[in-house]
């Protein structure tokens, strides 16, 4: 009998360790960033520093004026126009963390500079916490009955639940701050009639990449929450993780929206005309431990774990796409020879936050070339 116990005893203890692993190091705000040595994990500091060296020399190609970037980047869609903030960057930049120390990092870490669609990844957890007050009672809900001002009125739009938008897969119908759904980013062929007219997809069966339909999210949860998201992810998530009071989160020019009469701002979860989440890499390498940790820090915990697993889940319609998360299963955006339980946040100009769990890892770069993201990424694997 005792030894049965033990037994389920044990069991139990390596499946809550498994369900929630706790690291032992998490960087209090605005201390030095604790370091350990690649041979203190054996790991090959000559490969490790053979990834670093590709990284730096890797840089993104594009303009570090970033309104001329965006610009260039964006030129075939239709009206489309810078409509907040941007910001000139600095050059490539990134960290790896290895059970939270810092076992390799380059560039100026501090710095802050926009992320473009790495903001989407904020913006879910924006959901994700919602989810986790019961402000969200499903995520299978029907948005139009929470957001009943009109923006989910109609046949196709009120077919729509939180699932749809946060796997980019609702095919939203309309416009929003300036933006139509049916410009951003159209198909290669074809012109404004086709794109305006064609017809709609049923919600949940087509993944479509879309900056409009994010924000239509983000104006969602703005009224969900009853406050600006900045304000939200600032009290949730950003002072409990310790970052800096350097990153902000801005929306378009004329994103204004009323809520219990107070007028507040609705932001955007991209760059792709401006505005988004300007960041360091520091923080958004804080941002990525809470979530190598399952969303507990420093033994609080601040998203739940069912939550994550939702997040990280692959969508019907693509299989390397979760809750605003990419996820490294094997389908078009796999990198050959990694393992399928890393996910990542991903944003133009070569921004990402990556998850590696099985080997305990966080990897952030700035302004690597998009195209070297993998090759980047199989030499980090070599070092080990």
């Amino acid at each position: 009998m005792k030894k049965k116990l033990l037994l389920t005893l044990f069991v139990i203890g390596s499946i809550t360790h498994n369900y929630a692993q706790q690291l032992d190091y998490f960087p209090e705000r605005n201390e030095q960033w604790k370091e350990k040595s690649a041979k203190a994990y054996k790991i090959n500091k000559e490969r490790l520093t053979e990834a670093v060296s590709f990284a730096k020399s890797n840089e993104y190609t594009g303009s570090r004026d970033l309104r001329r970037a965006i610009l260039k980047g964006f030129e075939r869609e239709p009206f489309h126009e810078i409509l907040g903030p941007t910001k000139k960057r600095g050059g490539p930049a990134g960290m790896i963390l290895k059970d939270g120390y810092i076992i390799a990092k380059w560039g100026d870490t501090k710095r802050v500079d926009m992320t473009f669609s790495v903001t989407k990844s904020f913006l879910s957890t924006m959901a994700g916490v919602a989810y986790d007050q019961q402000l969200i009672a499903s995520i299978n809900d029907k948005v139009e009955t929470y957001i009943w001002d009109g923006t989910f009125d109609g046949e196709h739009n009120s077919k729509i639940t939180w699932e749809h938008l946060l796997q980019q897969n609702s095919d939203w119908s309309g416009q929003l701050w300036g933006g139509k759904d049916w410009a951003d980013r159209p198909p290669r062929k074809g012109g404004l009639d086709e794109w305006k007219y064609r017809k709609l997809n049923e919600p949940g069966t087509v993944m479509e990449y879309n900056d409009v339909r994010v924000n239509v999210l983000a104006y969602s949860l703005t009224h969900v929450w009853r406050k600006p998201l900045p304000q939200v992810l600032k009290d949730e998530i950003m002072d409990p993780i310790g970052a800096s009071t350097t990153w902000r989160w801005h929306g378009y020019k004329d994103a204004w929206t009323e809520i219990d009469g107070v007028h507040m701002k609705s932001v955007t979860g991209g760059g792709h005309s401006g505005a988004g989440l300007f960041i360091s890499a520091e923080d958004m390498a804080r941002f990525g431990l809470l979530f190598l940790n399952n969303g507990v820090w420093n033994k609080k915990r601040l998203l739940s774990s069912t939550w994550i697993e939702k997040a990280i889940q692959p969508s019907k319609p693509n299989v390397n796409y979760g809750y605003m998360w990419w996820l490294n299963k094997k389908g078009k955006r796999h990198w050959n020879g990694l393992s399928e339980k890393i996910y990542y946040a991903a944003g133009f100009g070569g921004n990402f936050i990556i998850i590696d769990k099985e080997r305990d890892l966080v990897i952030v770069t700035r302004w690597l070339e998009p195209s070297k993201i993998g090759a980047f990424m199989q030499k980090v694997n070599d070092a080990f």
